[in-house]
């Protein structure tokens, strides 16, 4: 069994990605810059982007954080978010879901330019990545592939399971395993909440994908030897064993499923590294694209 290890994959990609913002620098050129935009206190989203700006630090990036109130009006944000669409400087920039019930989340998500929209998640970048065209593919998808990439996890011809459907990481999934080229041409099954017989479906799996944010879901009988495993789900349970007073677990029940698997991401130190290292090779993507404009 091998752990598909995100902590030191994603450190690799970004002591590349320092590399080449090295020889920007050489070369006298603007360096990438990303913004993130993050409204209200939500303490997950904070330290969130924190991290973000912390690893934009760690590349050599540029970056602005722009905080806004739990209280501001979905007009002061598309304002902003306008702002920073007009902005040469602002290579690409993000922002920070959830928002505030007073905000509508797909009008924000269609006003941010497509150009900038380094976190993938625009109609014209989902829809260019389904065409197999050139686009921004969503940082946690952009992760997994590049995970299955590095660790030449073989998925062709395989049978991938994805459990969730979130525009974030379940569909784009399906669509991306599914595609022509490495990592894909898998035949992919996409299951969700009305699935029945899920353990029918996973336990012929090759590779499952899971991001439903259930802990433990996924038990060791429902997989069959030799299984790829991707834990994308993330949640704080409760234990006052530990200091904290809880622990972060995955959708698997890691200690068991991992005895039958092949390759598995532990949680944390899996998939969410990987997560905020595409999103600067994103940024890095879309700076190389303003240049040549």
């Amino acid at each position: 069994m091998t752990i598909l290890d995100g902590k030191k994959i994603s450190n690799e990609i970004k002591n590349e990605i320092a590399g080449e913002v090295q020889k920007m620098k050489d070369r006298g050129e603007k360096v990438p810059h990303l913004a993130a935009i993050i409204v209200g206190n939500d303490g997950a989203s904070e330290t969130y982007v924190a991290s973000k700006v912390k690893a934009c630090e760690r590349v050599g990036f540029e970056s602005t954080l722009v905080k806004m109130s739990s209280t501001t009006s979905e007009t002061e944000l598309l304002n902003k978010i306008k702002e920073l669409n007009e902005n040469p400087d602002i290579d690409g920039f993000i922002v920070q879901l959830p928002l505030p019930p007073q905000i509508d989340t797909q009008k924000v998500l269609l006003t941010v330019n497509p150009d900038k929209d380094v976190d993938g998640f625009h109609p014209t970048n989902f829809g260019k990545m389904a065409l197999d065209m050139s686009s921004f593919i969503p940082a946690t998808p952009f992760g997994i592939l590049e995970l299955l990439e590095r660790y030449k996890v073989e998925t062709q011809g395989k049978h991938t399971v994805v459990i969730g459907r979130s525009h974030i990481v379940g569909r784009p999934m399906s669509i991306l395993m599914g595609r022509k080229g490495f990592p894909g041409n898998s035949t992919v099954t996409l299951t969700h909440s009305y699935t029945k017989n899920i353990t029918q479906i996973t336990s012929q799996a090759d590779i499952i994908i899971t991001a439903l944010g259930n802990p433990g879901f996924l038990k060791a009988e429902m997989v069959k030897e030799g299984v790829v495993i991707i834990d994308v789900g993330i949640t704080r349970v409760t234990d006052e064993n530990t200091e904290k007073g809880y622990r972060i677990s995955g959708d698997v029940d890691f200690e068991n499923v991992s005895k039958k698997a092949s390759f598995i991401t532990p949680v944390p130190g899996g998939v969410g590294p990987m997560t905020i290292a595409m999103l600067l090779k994103n940024t890095l993507l879309a700076r190389e694209n303003h240049r040549l404009e």
